[in-house]
């Protein structure tokens, strides 16, 4: 297609630049992909896989207590971290495999080196020392986690530590309110080790509608973590076998581990970009266009290196989309609004569409239905735990602009209800639909009455 060395190079082998890479060279491209560790990206690798496998794990603990109100009687039970690493480890190792294969079924040139941008059509490769070049170059290199700068910060872990602790701590501290930090709350606690979470905000999950963020604090609350809000490090230092970590408030805390769940940075250091003109933020993520395109006409941009939506099935579909514009002569690009996102939290979350805060900003006036009910499973289980499901609806036409659940499986639901929003789905099209019963989410098609807010709660 071209003289440069490649049509498209590629650089970093996560979701996005994967699926990238293959559908460019099942349209005839010559494509390279250069990955420094292992092919699969954060999600894969380091992130939503194995996280996910851990909140398994944590949860099994709870459904044998649960099981016993049921009849069954279940003997001594004992948990071993190392078995659990060893079969997430093995499970990884599977997934990279399969990537792998898939890359080179696609004839993409896997490149095991670190990429650095030299020229708009120029890329260095660090282990092979030479420069090669290519009509279009694709930066997929993601985001990484950090932790900011106080005294003893070196001794705090993020979550790509937690996948391969030695062993599993008694007690520990996660400082940050985001989901990551809420999954890892739940993931450890679960296993059975007593968790601090510090958040220096006044509620966690900041951003999610404020009755998923209630509920769910109280949950975790009840489960034994101890969440500590308006409260930040001050300084960690060593504390004989642990840790002394002070707080801004002036408390002590003695603890086995520190991880921080603070947010991610784009990977955008030491890749040359800005020596060449690409526009980069203030966060130190690629500005692009709609089409993924920098500033650069030649260098384009997907997944959470741009630090638009950072979830793994987005980057897939910007990839896809990149690859549609430039190499199909089809120039397309992502729908973000109503994406379905879930938090493995325990319980989970499933949310799609506004939060209320959202949807009274946007609209005249909305309608909220919510129902806050004990699951049926816990009707005998004993255990005290709630399940709460809200639909926001513009009351002007009566469509579904929000969806948020809280209980199990929330997730599952969220995918199925994204669909029906995204089509426009009414509240009437919700009534229509028969139930089906007995379930958790025949509340959604069964909920009838507005909620009407406290007088005090209205007024502020």
């Amino acid at each position: 297609m071209t003289n440069f060395d490649y049509d498209l190079f590629v650089i970093g082998a996560g979701s996005g630049g994967v699926r990238a890479a293959r559908m460019a060279a099942n349209n005839g491209a010559k494509v390279a992909v250069a990955e420094e560790y292992r092919v699969g990206g954060t999600c894969v690798i380091r992130g939503c896989v194995p996280k996910k496998l851990f909140v398994y794990a944590s949860r099994f603990g709870k459904d044998f207590k649960d099981a016993e109100n049921f009849g069954w009687s279940i003997g001594d039970v004992n948990f071993d971290w190392a078995t659990l690493i060893a079969n997430k480890d093995k499970e990884i190792d599977r997934l990279n495999g399969i990537y792998i294969k898939n890359l080179k079924a696609s004839d993409v040139q896997i490149l095991e080196t670190r990429a650095v941008v030299r020229g708009p059509n120029m890329v260095y490769l660090l282990n092979e020392e030479i420069e090669v070049t290519a009509r279009t170059i694709l930066v997929a290199t993601g985001g990484s986690p950090f932790i900011p700068e106080f005294p003893g910060h070196e001794h705090a872990i993020t979550s790509n530590e937690a996948f391969h602790l030695p062993a599993l701590p008694e007690n520990m501290i996660i400082v940050g309110g985001g989901y990551i930090a809420v999954e890892f709350a739940g993931i450890f606690s679960g296993l059975g080790v007593h968790v601090t979470q510090l958040y220096r905000g006044p509620r966690i999950l900041r951003g999610f509608d404020d009755d998923l963020c209630e509920n769910l604090t109280a949950e975790m609350l009840r489960r034994g973590i101890d969440i500590q809000v308006n409260t930040d490090v001050k300084e960690i230092s060593n504390s004989g076998s642990g840790y002394r970590v002070d707080l801004n408030n002036g408390d002590i805390i003695y603890t086995d581990l520190v991880m921080y769940a603070t947010g991610r940075k784009p990977n955008t250091a030491n890749l040359g970009l800005e020596s060449v003109g690409v526009e980069l933020n203030r966060k130190g993520a690629v500005v692009v266009d709609e089409y993924s395109q920098s500033s650069i006409p030649s260098i384009y941009a997907v997944g959470d290196v741009t630090d638009r939506v950072n979830l793994t099935p987005v980057a897939i579909r910007e990839g896809a989309a990149f690859a549609e514009t430039v190499f199909n002569n089809n120039p397309t690009g992502v729908d973000y609004d109503n994406i379905a996102t879930a938090v493995f939290s325990e319980p989970e979350l499933g949310t799609v569409g506004l939060t209320e805060a959202e949807a009274r900003e946007k609209y005249n006036q909305i309608d909220i239905y919510k129902s806050l009910f004990k699951p049926m499973k816990h009707t005998i289980s004993g255990r005290d735990t709630k399940t709460m499901m809200k639909i926001i609806v513009d009351a002007a036409g009566n469509r579904v602009v929000g969806c948020h659940i809280m209980g199990p499986d929330a997730g599952e639901m969220a995918q199925i209800l994204g669909i029906a929003i995204k089509m426009g789905a009414t509240k009437e099209d919700f009534d229509a639909t028969v139930a089906v019963h007995p379930t958790a989410s025949e509340e959604l098609v069964t909920m009838r009455e507005k909620w009407q807010a406290p007088v005090a709660e209205a007024a502020e």
